[in-house]
C-alpha cells in the first residue's frame, strides 16, 4: 500500500477500473483525495439480503481513511459495521455543456468512487476524538467553543471508519463537442458553469451570541466558493490541502 500522503496511487482492478472513457480517469491519490476533500456529503452503497440501497450522509477524510456516523439505531451503520463490503460516492456537477445536436448535450462534473469495508468504533474515546476531528474540519478551533459532547449522547452514534481499499477518480472539463452534421447549423453551444456558494450568514434568533460569526467560522464568508471555503477550514486546522 502506498503512502497516504497524497504522493502514491491506487491500483485498480476490475471493480474500480473506468470503463467508459478511461481517458477520464484518475488513479493517483492527489486527483481522489482533492475530490473527496472538496465535499462533505457522500453516498454510501450496500446491500441487506440481496436488496442493494444507497445512503446518502456527511464523512470526512483522514489519510485513507473515510469515516461517518449516524444514529446508534441506523440499519445501514449496523449492516457496514460488520465488515459488509461498501461503496462511497462522492460527486460534484459543475456544469452543463450545451451542443448543437442533443446527443452532444452533456455535463461537466468530478467523482470518486471509493471501495473497502467500514469497521465499527465502539471506544467511546476514539469517538469522541473522531467527532471533534470532524467538526474542527470543518469549523478549526470550534470543539474548544462548544459544551462537550456527554458519554451517554457519544453512545447514541455509531462511527464507522473504512481503510481505502480502492478508488478511482472521473472528472470532465470540457465544452461541447461537435458532430460533422451540426456544421454549420445556427443553435448557441457552449458551458454553463455551475457553483455552490456559500449564502449570507442567519444568526438563530433567542440563541448563542448572535451578530456576526465568530472567527472559527471566517472561512464561511458570504459568495465564498464551498471547495474553496472547506480548503481554508482545513488549512486553519493544520491539515494538508488537497488540489
Amino acid at each position: 500500500m502506498s503512502p497516504p500522503d497524497g504522493t502514491g496511487a491506487f491500483t485498480p482492478t476490475d471493480r474500480s477500473r473506468v470503463r467508459r472513457r478511461p481517458q477520464r480517469a484518475r488513479y493517483d491519490e492527489a486527483a481522489v483525495y482533492g475530490i473527496l476533500d472538496a465535499g462533505v456529503m457522500a453516498h454510501v452503497g450496500y446491500v441487506i439480503d440481496g436488496q442493494p440501497f444507497v445512503t446518502p450522509t456527511a464523512y470526512w477524510r483522514e489519510d485513507r481513511k473515510l469515516y461517518w456516523h449516524g444514529a446508534a439505531a441506523s440499519r445501514m451503520l449496523a449492516t457496514v459495521a460488520q465488515g459488509a463490503p461498501v461503496c462511497v460516492t462522492v460527486s460534484f456537477l459543475d456544469g452543463f455543456i450545451v451542443g448543437r445536436s442533443g446527443i452532444m448535450h452533456s455535463l461537466n462534473y468530478r467523482s470518486v468512487m471509493a471501495f473497502g469495508r467500514a469497521r465499527l468504533i465502539s471506544d467511546l474515546g476514539e469517538v469522541r476524538a473522531a467527532m471533534d476531528a470532524f467538526v474542527d474540519r470543518l469549523y478549526a478551533g470550534r470543539p474548544l467553543k462548544l459544551r462537550p459532547t456527554t458519554d451517554d449522547e457519544l453512545r447514541r452514534i455509531t462511527l464507522v471508519e473504512m481503510e481505502i481499499e480502492e478508488a478511482s477518480a472521473k472528472v470532465r472539463d470540457t465544452g461541447p463537442g461537435d458532430l460533422p452534421a451540426d456544421e454549420g447549423w445556427p443553435a448557441w453551444c457552449g458551458v454553463f458553469p455551475v457553483e455552490t456558494r456559500i449564502g449570507p450568514a442567519l444568526p438563530e434568533p433567542g440563541m448563542g451570541t448572535g451578530g456576526a460569526p465568530t472567527p472559527d467560522l471566517a472561512p464561511y464568508r458570504e459568495g465564498a466558493r464551498l471547495d474553496d471555503t472547506l480548503a481554508a477550514a482545513a488549512a486553519a486546522y493544520g491539515l494538508p490541502v488537497s488540489t
